[in-house]
């Protein structure tokens, strides 16, 4: 493994990792109120397309690092487009 693999696997743990915090934080509060779903529906569609463009280049890395985001990414979009119905109701 070279250095540039290296600073790859640390970019991508990095960008993985860092929904973590809020993820966390808006699963335990189920608070929303200042969260823009087109912003994390747009995000994850992008998330989506990353994994793909991974799988077309057989990149475990690319794969791996952007699913781990999705799963964060995911459950903030969820429990506010939630939110977002009950708030309509």
């Amino acid at each position: 493994m070279n250095i540039f693999e290296i600073i790859g696997y640390i970019a991508g743990l990095s960008v993985a990792v860092c929904f973590l915090p809020q993820s966390i934080k808006t699963i335990r509060t189920q608070k929303t109120d200042d969260i823009s779903l087109l912003s994390y529906f747009i995000y994850n569609i992008g998330i989506i397309c990353w994994i793909i463009y991974g799988w077309y280049l057989n990149s475990l890395q690319m794969m791996l690092f952007n699913a781990i985001s999705l799963v964060s990414s995911l459950s903030i979009f969820i429990i506010t487009l939630k939110n977002k119905i009950r708030q309509m109701r």
